[in-house]
């Protein structure tokens, strides 16, 4: 605070006629900024007299007063400034530049642009040229390829933080495509898509050997991206290591990071391509690949200074209302706490984020644990086949989650161990399991 205002961040001793003006002018920023509300020129915390109310207030003129919609793309939050409470308003920059304050329209009187720490007027020229540049789509208007969608796992989702979806949450979460049909966002959010997520794991630190291949997906994203976590949580193992002086247990990677560094790549991946996001288990590291790279106007500087642009601002409302993300640009933050830029690649349109596993751990993977892996998958099969004795190769492999090539090499392998073995035709007979 004691930096003064800056052309990231904008004090006000409270609530006045020129809020919108100062947030229309951080969205069409390449890296948007903070307002503090209770906070004097000099920095000072002054304090708000009844500030439920002035949040609330807040949210209400954002929503309502600025358009193209906003929703997604600011976060409020109340923080503690030298033991006094304040309003911190946290900004992103917009992909549907120029914004503009709605009862102006998109002119001089109604769009803004922060120059060092002040607000100007963008001129005409200004808006005709931030206007004329290539706008990416959407996919809030892109009508879902399917009709007749369910929500069911989304209210159980906001239920479970006590919100309630009501007959209005298409409209209020902003679900509906211009014509007025479910948009390609209400799809992903849907009990039903054909949206998943891939999870490979492979036997060393190349793409040789795929020894496991998730995919969870095909249901509403939320449940999808708790799904892909709690499998990560169960890969990403602890080890101990035992000195003369202490007893060190680590996980193989950050836990934080990681799932910081899974949502985002959920969250921010370019949909309108049909290209989802990866995680990739080597021996030595986990890779999680998103496509879309960088937004259009958001720099590697900025993005690696938390500034946030949500390229599926929609989805980022919906994770942030079910507390999977909290502030915005606070992911990359977790992320740079526990390891440095050198974890992220831009590679194209693809932005790969590889976590090395902790130091030492990589010495504890070595072939037992591969042979473990593939007895893992072995008694999977198994399993599958004393469960169900009718089931074909092929209906096993997609069960357990596993390639055909995999699966093949595993039941040659159980049939030679004499531990599995086809009884009947390929029609009528049967697997029997033999312990």
């Amino acid at each position: 605070m004691q930096n003064g205002e800056s052309d990231r961040i904008e004090y006000k001793r409270e609530l006045n006629e020129k809020l919108e003006r100062s947030v229309v002018a951080f969205l069409n920023t390449s890296e948007g900024g903070l307002i503090y509300v209770g906070i004097d020129d000099d920095g000072n915390p002054l304090g708000i007299s009844d500030i439920d109310l002035v949040q609330r207030q807040i949210v209400d003129r954002i929503k309502n007063n600025i358009s193209p919609s906003v929703l997604g793309l600011f976060d409020i939050a109340i923080e503690k400034v030298n033991g006094t409470s304040v309003i911190k308003i946290i900004v992103s920059s917009g992909m549907e530049k120029p914004y503009y304050i709605r009862n102006q329209g998109r002119s001089e009187r109604g769009c803004f642009i922060r120059i060092g720490s002040s607000v100007q007027p963008m001129t005409t020229q200004m808006v005709d040229d931030l206007y004329a540049r290539h706008r990416p789509v959407s996919l809030g208007n892109v009508p879902a390829p399917r009709k007749g969608l369910t929500f069911e796992q989304l209210e159980i989702y906001y239920q479970a933080k006590k919100l309630k979806l009501n007959e209005q949450f298409k409209i209020s979460l902003e679900l509906l495509a211009p014509d007025g049909s479910d948009n390609f966002v209400s799809y992903m959010l849907a009990d039903e898509n054909g949206v998943s997520i891939k999870i490979a794991k492979y036997a060393g630190k190349d793409k040789v050997d795929l020894i496991e291949n998730y995919e969870y997906g095909y249901c509403c994203l939320i449940k999808a991206t708790n799904q892909v976590l709690d499998r990560l949580d169960v890969e990403n193992r602890t080890f101990t290591k035992i000195t003369s002086k202490e007893r060190i247990e680590k996980q193989m990677v950050d836990r934080t990071a990681l799932r910081e560094a899974v949502i985002n790549a959920i969250v921010h991946n370019d949909y309108s391509r049909n290209a989802v996001p990866t995680v990739e288990i080597f021996t030595d590291r986990i890779t999680i690949t998103s496509y879309g790279g960088l937004p259009e106007g958001l720099s590697r500087e900025s993005f690696f200074e938390c500034c946030s642009m949500p390229r599926n601002r929609e989805l980022m409302r919906v994770f942030r209302d079910v507390g999977l993300v909290e502030q915005l640009g606070s992911g990359m933050g977790r992320i740079l706490n526990a390891y440095d830029r050198s974890v992220f690649r831009f590679a194209g349109d693809f932005l790969i984020v590889t976590f090395p596993f902790a130091e030492g751990f990589d010495v504890a993977i070595n072939d037992t644990d591969v042979v473990n892996v593939v007895n893992h998958v072995a008694n999977k099969i198994l399993d599958a086949f004393r469960n169900n004795p009718r089931a074909t190769i092929k209906e096993v492999a997609k069960i357990i989650g596993v390639t055909s090539r995999t699966i093949d090499r595993e039941v040659e392998s159980l049939k030679v161990e004499g531990r599995l073995k086809r009884i009947g035709s390929a029609r009528s007979g049967h697997w029997e399991v033999y312990e």
